[in-house]
């Protein structure tokens, strides 16, 4: 009887140990099943943010406005913004990271959902990557555009003993090398990919070997492509950029010129533009600072009731190219402010009487406008 019992209860521990093997064996499939699940679905969320159909060949995600904010004076020490230094007083790497985040933070709470970074901004991709990563913010809710053509050689210094900040180089070669190291930071996010001060004299226009090389990035990566434009020839080189071709596709989906109530020579080129489907980017919509002592712009803006800053970015909004416009703020404050320039627009687009008259006399020569802004200083 006892023998019997035994053998019974000896049974049963054997089952029950071969339940509890069979149920880890299950926990253990069940776990690599759901490990593979999220892996595909982390895969398949980033090629959908690539995709074309959901770029849609735009540069925001749905609902946002127009308004982005530009890394060129937060993702490095040294700028040609006007009273730089008030604005930042610690231009360590650490110090700098942390102001750039404070004012993404700010921006993002604004409502603003595209970043604009360079590979000649200094660390300005690694800061919005990070900060990307850190915050938890999606493909979908949030868009970044870079630029290639430019490489940082500064190395993290103001003062540069006259060497370049920048050094341009529109290769094909030089395409191949820094795109990998962007998609490497803000990849995930990257829906607008351009080349960097595009100019007659740096080649770009003609460079075949460069054109196929960006075409297959469009293809290949889903990003769209576009370029910025400076000096007073602008407005021509957007002109011939948009006739660039790859196997009968035109190749550039935007472009970034430089636009403010000082400088409104590109006005036609860009209105041009954006009739043939471009998307249009403003950077230097306030010329480094300089509009903000304009004596008319002041004016303006105390009968508006609005900061002049506001009405500097309002009166490039409101243009009737559409344009995506880029606030340059390196505060929390300056960022908020800038924000006050949207409502301002909606006021000016139904008053196209006052915006004429604002850009009337705030409008400078063209060739005065560039050798002014050549005097900049770096700090």
């Amino acid at each position: 009887m006892l023998r019997e019992l035994y053998c019974g209860l000896l049974g049963l521990i054997f089952r029950l140990a071969g339940v509890l093997v069979l149920l880890q064996y299950l926990g253990d499939i069940t776990s690599r099943i759901c490990a593979r699940t999220a892996g595909l679905s982390t895969h398949s969320q980033a090629a959908r943010c690539k995709t074309p159909q959901t770029i849609e060949m735009r540069l925001l995600p749905a609902g946002a406005p127009r308004l982005g904010l530009g890394l060129a004076a937060l993702g490095r020490p040294g700028y040609i913004t006007l009273n730089r230094g008030a604005d930042l007083a610690d231009r360590s790497v650490e110090a700098m990271r942390a102001r750039a985040e404070e004012v993404l933070d700010a921006a993002y709470a604004g409502g603003v959902r595209w970043f604009d970074c360079a590979r000649s901004y200094g660390l300005s991709e690694d800061f919005v990557g990070k900060w990307l990563e850190k915050r938890g913010h999606t493909c979908d809710a949030v868009a970044v555009s870079s630029k290639w053509g430019y490489r940082y050689t500064a190395g993290w210094r103001v003062d540069t003993a006259g060497e370049p900040h920048e050094v341009k180089d529109h290769s094909a070669a030089h395409l191949r090398q820094q795109w990998p190291e962007s998609d490497d930071l803000v990849g995930s996010h990257l829906r607008l990919y351009q080349v960097h001060s595009a100019t007659f004299d740096s080649g770009i226009l003609d460079n075949v070997e460069t054109h196929e090389a960006l075409a297959a990035l469009k293809r290949d990566r889903g990003w769209a492509l576009g370029l910025s434009v400076s000096s007073p020839a602008q407005g021509d080189v957007v002109d011939a950029a948009l006739k660039i071709e790859v196997d009968g596709e035109r190749l550039f989906d935007a472009v970034q010129a430089t636009y403010n109530i000082f400088e409104q020579a590109p006005g036609p080129s860009l209105t041009a533009a954006h009739a043939q489907g471009c998307t249009i980017i403003v950077k230097e919509a306030m010329a480094n600072g300089r509009v903000l002592s304009n004596a008319a712009l002041l004016k303006h803006a105390a009968e508006l009731d609005c900061s002049p800053d506001a009405l500097a970015l309002a009166c490039v909004l409101a243009q009737p190219f559409e344009p995506h416009v880029l606030s340059g703020a390196v505060t929390t404050d300056q960022i908020a402010s800038n924000l006050g320039a949207l409502p301002v627009a909606e006021r000016l687009r139904g008053d196209p009487e006052l915006l004429g008259r604002i850009m009337g006399e705030t409008r400078q020569d063209s060739e005065a406008y560039w050798a002014e802004r050549a005097a900049l200083a770096w700090n």
